[in-house]
């Protein structure tokens, strides 16, 4: 396919950075970057093959500094390095379908200052080698470019032209043109085929601020940087994370951007995993084009789209810390977002213990990592005020799923110190969200409740199931499932309650593990048979039975629920993610 057929059918993802990953491998020089085609072919080979195996639909040629002024070399000597890494190229994408954009940067003043015609002999060697698409990057103004594109279009009028601006944070290109006046010119160029930013930027930045502009009806590119580097011995470092970078590369696409890759500081890994992050985006939410709003826009609840939509969710639990250091908890929450998890539950104060703050921690997330969050809401710790105060906060972060359950009692030692709350049931504080809709500028709540199906009367919960749905509830997420009976009652409750339903599932890690499970957590049952397969196990062996007993228990369920709801035991992302992942790979 074309260029242009790739983006008809979905997303055109590009590599990310030449000079900053060259200069990584056996401590390059990054400003040799493009005479490598001549003097180290094989290094320039070996990382186009590096993003083409990342799973990159287009790479640009080792040619984005490549003209006299840019290399202070002379021009026949410039047309043999643009040769050479139009051949590296070709060579890194023979038998593949990925597509060869022809890099040209922006040419430094000269002695005769600048000029459109100092890129003509650049764009006829791309030309006459076969260039079919060109994308002029890092372009700081509008100048030339109109005059650039005519001149392409007119030696070939179906080259497909991409032309990217770097642009500051604040909207400002370093010439000191805002991104708005950018794009308005190259959308009314008949010429250019897409534009968008890169470099100068993070992702985060990027994001924002393209979102701030209004779509117009071109196609859109982003490819930040992989952050903000860090200048050690005269050098640039960048320490920012791979997967956060995926993240917000998976937000642009859902803001709508067509066209997305890296810039300085990326590498092959920054682009598989931002590959596999934009592959779990079952359906992409492309806003309406920005107008002049009269009216509140509501914000997206993607993963109750997805529900009403009948695919299959996975959300995952995850403890907040009992302290202020979240680098484990962030950590983790990456990890299992990578592994597919489409939303992370956060409990609150779970067994009466304090732990960070639910909903801050949610809103957190889902800002910094782009997931959807579900903080659980107890109606043990806070009056009306206060509730009321913690969910028009939770919407203006765009955090709109929260699960309401009543909480855990105080312990008696205890309750001369600290005493408990509830101003609220479930139901009555589902109602109390239901209600509060009318305030609420960035759309309605989807309110998930508890669902024991573990408890010795069901049918008792089923009728207060059904009341909670009367009251607003939109669906359930029930106790975590070890047992025949426990899938009985998800049946039962698929049979009675029209709300959505998420089968628990919480791995047993050891037989101590389930024997304490039994006997001190409300609400779960671990029958004896299933506890004695644990029995003098070690650690692997008992992790890799764990990790298929639940997903037994996951197929077993599967015709009678909407989702997965694992709980993730003492921290063990990798074991919920190695879950999560088969879950995806297998069930849904």
């Amino acid at each position: 396919m074309n260029v242009r057929e790739k983006l008809s059918r979905g997303l055109l993802l590009f590599d990310g950075a030449m000079g900053t990953y060259f200069a990584e491998q056996e401590d390059r020089e990054a400003s040799a970057c493009e005479l490598a085609n001549l003097n180290a072919p094989d290094a320039i080979l070996a990382i186009h093959k590096a993003y083409i195996r990342a799973g990159c639909d287009a790479i640009k040629t080792n040619t984005f500094a490549a003209s006299p002024e840019g290399l202070d070399l002379p021009l026949p000597r410039v047309l043999d390095i643009i040769r050479a890494g139009w051949k590296i190229a070709v060579q890194a994408a023979e038998g593949t379908d990925v597509s060869i954009f022809a890099d040209v940067g922006p040419i430094p003043p000269g002695e005769n200052g600048e000029s459109a015609e100092a890129y003509y002999p650049i764009l006829d060697q791309f030309l006459d080698l076969g260039a079919e698409n060109f994308l002029f990057e890092t372009f700081g103004s509008t100048e030339f470019l109109p005059e650039l594109s005519a001149y392409l279009k007119a030696r070939n009028p179906d080259v497909f032209i991409l032309c990217s601006f770097a642009v500051m944070p604040d909207g400002y290109s370093r010439q000191g043109v805002p991104c708005e006046r950018l794009f308005s010119a190259m959308e009314a160029d008949s010429n250019v085929d897409a534009y968008g930013l890169n470099c100068v930027s993070g992702p985060n930045h990027m994001r924002r601020l393209l979102a701030s502009i209004p779509k117009g009806s071109k196609p859109r590119s982003a490819m930040p940087n992989a952050g903000y580097p860090t200048v050690v011995s005269g050098r640039s470092f960048y320490g920012s994370s791979s997967g956060y970078f995926a993240q917000q590369l998976r937000g642009l696409r859902q803001d709508g951007m067509e066209i997305l890759g890296g810039c300085c500081g990326t590498t092959p890994e920054f682009l598989a995993r931002a590959k596999a992050a934009l592959d779990l985006a079952l359906r992409i939410e492309v806003p309406a084009p920005v107008t002049q709003k009269t009216e509140q826009q509501l914000l997206p609840n993607h993963f109750w789209d997805k529900l009403e939509r009948g695919e299959k969710v996975v959300a995952v639990e995850l403890d907040p810390p009992i302290n202020s250091d979240i680098r484990s908890f962030l950590a983790g929450a990456e990890a299992l977002q990578s592994a597919g998890a489409d939303a992370i539950t956060l409990a609150d104060c779970p067994v009466s213990r304090a732990r960070a703050d639910s909903s801050m921690l949610a809103a957190k997330l889902h800002r910094e990592l782009g997931i959807e969050t579900i903080p659980h809401l107890t109606c043990r710790d806070r009056n009306i005020n206060a509730t009321k105060a913690l969910l028009l906060g939770l919407n203006i972060e765009g955090v709109n799923n929260v699960l309401v359950v009543t909480g855990d009692p105080v312990p008696s030692s205890e309750r001369s110190q600290i005493k408990s709350v509830y101003s609220f049931n479930a139901p009555k504080l589902a109602s109390f969200i239901r209600d509060l809709t009318p305030d609420l500028a960035g759309g309605p709540f989807r309110v998930y409740c508890a669902l024991n199906v573990n408890a010795p009367n069901f049918e008792a919960h089923l009728n207060y199931a059904k009341k909670k749905l009367e009251a607003g509830a939109s669906g359930f997420l029930t106790q975590p499932v070890h047992s025949a009976e426990a899938l009985e009652n998800i049946r039962l409750a698929h049979q009675e309650l029209n709300g959505k339903i998420l089968g628990g599932l919480m791995p047993i890690v050891s037989y101590r593990n389930a024997v304490y499970m039994t006997g001190e957590i409300a609400g779960i049952r671990v029958p004896e048979e299933l506890a004695e397969r644990y029995r003098d196990l070690s650690r692997e062996e008992a992790e890799d039975l764990s990790v298929e007993i639940t997903l037994d228990f996951a197929r077993r369920m599967s015709g009678f629920v909407d989702g997965y709801y694992l709980i993730t035991p003492f921290m063990r992302t990798g074991l919920i993610g190695r879950i999560a992942g088969r879950i995806k790979s297998e069930l849904l």
